[in-house]
């Protein structure tokens, strides 16, 4: 009965609308309307609306470990995903949802793909990441998925479903990979992805236990098993994602070593599937030459895998964590440090960035820069240190009206020195004894950056590690073109087309917010906000 109630609730939306759903309309968020809200500083504690406006998330449950793939047929991406629940029914859990999006911005939910086993001795009690395609040789659609059971002999193995539409899909029992038969892990072997090579055949990669398992295929039905290629040395690399893009050939990972400065979405890049595997031999040899080891954002985006169109414009997916807590102070610092953060979330996209030199960047989706097309009014309410676009001197702020529900903030900033530090408070007001800033600090020695994240105030804890961001070059110029966009908790900065910083804060909604310098000289420019 809880899945058909589900089911009615969401084939209801999709029946709808999307923009009914929407979080991000003002006029439907007002705590209190006879308050002057532009004539006040203080700090409000609010809520995060029960729709959402952006970033993807169910009305009941979230997201986790998406699938996109595009779908020719229909001409839209669809982007599968595993249904989280707060409370999953036992062993049976993370059935396949997915949603459509022709845009990477706006979204119609699909309901339920694939369900979950229904016995506690079946292979697939439980689903785990896997991969979608569309075959225009045979007009049928496939989903490569993991079966987890820890009840049976093989914990986890390779399971696939089939559909004539997209929509209706059929388990095919009579295929299982199982990782033991090829000399693989029979408890680690899982999130298969496919993908077509040079040689115009299907290629599967697996993520097993310190390996990836490949395999290939003519026709997507038998795969044989063509060897295996090495991780990163001692780290589980999840959800793998394969595609060619220009001249270059990149493999997408999830690092799932447990460390906060090490649990990221990160890329490797060669140029050809073969030398794409052998940069694995040696990875510390063979790191994208980006200057961040290849790593794409911070431990709030994870699972991201990609789709395209046409080959050129690609984006990526992946979720941003939930936090808990039972007051928005509480739930911003509680973002895990040395062991992973809380699982599945909202979806996040963005969209990838390929370098002329073939390194990759994560940046703004253009369709979700085009919904945020409201300018509003921007007013210093409160400064310290602050004359004229000014920054100078400690504790030198500006501090800027009112957020909405769903913003973009933009605007620049120079700064006089490469060693000067600034950086962007949410959830602040001028009585804050607790606010929230994503600090760019200067490293080695201002040569580099690091988007910092941490508690700021007087009882503020500081740096919080788990969620720091990664290393980048210091501009030669010293300036920095900042986006940022927030969907209720949900947030996403974008540092000059070569920076991506994702995070989850509580309270953005109808706070104020500041740019801050630290005894340095900073210029603020430019300075801008839309709403949908």
């Amino acid at each position: 009965m809880k899945k058909i109630a589900f089911n009615i609730l969401f084939a209801g939306m999709a029946a709808c609308t999307i923009g009914v759903f929407c979080a991000c309309s003002d006029e439907t968020y007002d705590p209190d309307p006879a308050r002057n809200w532009a004539g006040t500083t203080n700090y409000f504690e609010s809520t995060d609306e029960k729709g959402f406006g952006t970033y993807y998330n169910p009305v009941l449950g979230r997201c986790g470990d998406p699938m996109p793939f595009y779908d020719q047929r229909e001409g839209n991406f669809k982007v599968l995903y595993l249904q989280e629940y707060d409370n999953n029914a036992g062993s049976f859990f993370h059935p396949i949802w997915a949603v459509a999006t022709g845009d990477g911005a706006n979204y119609a939910p699909l309901n339920e793909l694939l369900p979950t086993g229904t016995s506690i001795n079946e292979q697939d009690a439980a689903l785990g990441t896997g991969c979608g395609i569309y075959s225009e040789a045979d007009g049928k659609y496939y989903i490569y998925y993991t079966g987890h059971n820890g009840n049976v002999a093989n914990r986890e193995v390779i399971m696939r479903a089939t559909s004539a539409d997209g929509h209706h899909w059929t388990k095919d029992p009579s295929f299982l990979l199982k990782g033991a038969d090829y000399g693989y892990s029979a408890n680690d072997f899982r999130d298969p992805q496919v993908f077509k090579t040079d040689d115009g055949v299907w290629h599967m990669v697996i993520s097993s236990n310190l390996r990836f398992a490949e395999f290939k295929s003519s026709d997507l039905k038998n795969w044989e098993h063509v060897g295996g290629f090495n991780m990163v040395w001692d780290r589980m690399c999840e959800c793998p994602d394969v595609f060619k893009m220009g001249n270059y050939w990149y493999l997408i990972y999830s690092e799932a070593y447990k460390a906060d400065w090490s649990r990221k979405v990160k890329y490797m890049m060669a140029d050809s599937w073969e030398n794409l595997k052998k940069c694995f031999d040696d990875p510390g040899a063979n790191w994208p030459k980006d200057g961040k080891e290849g790593v794409l954002d911070s431990r709030a985006f994870y699972a991201g895998k990609t789709a395209s169109a046409n080959g050129t414009d690609r984006y990526i997916w992946g979720w941003c964590p939930i936090r808990t807590g039972t007051t928005n102070y509480e739930r911003n610092i509680n973002v895990g440090a040395d062991s992973e953060p809380a699982w599945a979330g909202a979806l996040v996209c963005h969209k990838i960035i390929q370098h002329s030199d073939g390194t990759l960047t994560l940046g703004e989706v253009p369709a979700i820069k085009g919904k945020y097309n409201k300018p509003q009014p921007v007013s210093v309410v409160a400064s310290n240190g602050y004359n004229d676009g000014k920054l100078s001197g400690d504790n030198a702020y500006v501090m800027y009206s009112r957020l909405g529900v769903c913003n973009h903030l933009s605007f620049t900033v120079k700064t006089a020195n490469k060693g000067d530090k600034f950086g962007i408070s949410l959830v602040r007001g001028t009585d804050s004894k607790k606010y929230y800033t994503m600090v760019v600090n200067p490293e080695d020695g201002g040569n580099n950056r690091k988007v910092n994240f941490e508690e700021e105030g007087a009882e503020g804890i500081g740096f919080i590690r788990g969620i720091d961001g990664y290393k980048f070059a210091t501009p030669a110029d010293n300036t920095y073109k900042v986006d940022i966009y927030t969907d209720n908790s949900v947030m996403v900065m974008y540092i000059n087309d070569n920076v991506c910083y994702t995070n989850r804060i509580h309270g953005i909604t109808k706070n104020c917010w500041s740019i801050n310098g630290y005894g340095a000289d900073i210029t603020v420019s430019d300075v801008a906000v839309s709403r949908q």
